[in-house]
């Protein structure tokens, strides 16, 4: 004598077609989204808590909302800057356009930048070089400048003294102000 098989929604031995899934078997017109109770007919479902979920549910109660493209995630999602991002969409604010999913960023007004991008666009200009200065900088004459920026007009040497002459807007060491 065999065994009955019995459907998961009802009890009832099933006595034709069925659906086996997630170690259950149900009939086909009882397997039910957990949510809506509308009948999964996909060949592909999600899960939730072991129940089945159809498509329209997953994505109107689990999924998040990139906050680039503004469409569902249904893949890996990249959680940055208080948002929800697909890892395509989270991509440097500047020209590069470069994906930032596992690399350091910076962000400046709800954008995220690369380490490059970053400096050539908001870092502070060194007076002599006009390169971005990313460490730290000699303040004189009102300007930022590169530590090895800073130097005598007249020899060349870095200043390294706390006072210098200014000569036409460029400083002086004090070795050649005599």
């Amino acid at each position: 004598m065999s065994e009955n098989i019995v459907c998961h929604k009802c009890n009832e031995a099933i006595t034709k077609r069925m659906i086996t899934a997630l170690g259950k078997t149900w009939h086909p017109e009882h397997f039910l989204c957990r949510h809506c109770e509308e009948q999964i007919e996909d060949a592909t479902f999600n899960i939730q808590d072991g129940e089945p979920v159809c498509s329209k549910c997953f994505v109107e109660r689990y999924t998040h909302t990139c906050a680039g493209c503004k469409k569902p995630i249904l893949e890996r999602t990249i959680c940055a800057m208080g948002e929800s991002w697909h890892e395509g969409c989270f991509c440097c604010g500047g020209a590069c356009k470069k994906p930032l999913a596992d690399q350091p960023f910076y962000e400046r007004d709800g954008k995220a930048y690369c380490k490059q991008d970053y400096e050539d666009m908001f870092a502070a200009r060194c007076a002599k070089c006009e390169k971005p200065i990313t460490d730290s900088a000699v303040i004189a004459m009102n300007v930022k400048w590169h530590r090895d920026c800073f130097r005598c007009n007249k020899c060349e040497n870095p200043i390294t003294t706390q006072t210098f002459t200014i000569e036409g807007d460029k400083p002086v060491c004090p070795a050649c102000n005599c």
